[in-house]
């Protein structure tokens, strides 16, 4: 028996049930209510991969211009089809700043 700790990534993957390495720039969140985010992004790739509890853990693709306000209905904050909080929202601009030089320019 290994006393080593499995890795972040197999670990975000399980609870995701996404496609995670250890090469993809990884971002996890935990909401105020106790709601998971997976954020991940391979070299490479034009979008990166957004998973939220809240949403079943179905995949999204987000890009730099994916956040958008108002869309929907004044001051609701989405990104595709999921709605999101504005402290989620500040979290995945992070990701996707932090990870831009990994995107295709």
């Amino acid at each position: 028996m290994s006393d080593a700790l499995p890795k972040i990534e197999q670990l975000l993957a399980s609870l995701c049930g996404g496609s995670i390495t250890a090469k993809d720039y990884v971002g996890y969140f935990l909401n105020e209510y106790g709601e998971g985010l997976v954020f991940a992004q391979r070299r490479g790739e034009k979008t990166a991969r957004l998973w939220h509890s809240d949403a079943d853990w179905q995949m999204f693709h987000v890009g730099d211009n994916s956040i958008r306000v108002g869309q929907v209905m004044d001051g609701v904050i989405t990104v595709d089809d999921l709605i999101i909080n504005q402290p989620e929202a500040t979290w995945l601009s992070s990701c996707l700043a932090a990870s831009r030089h990994l995107r295709p320019q």
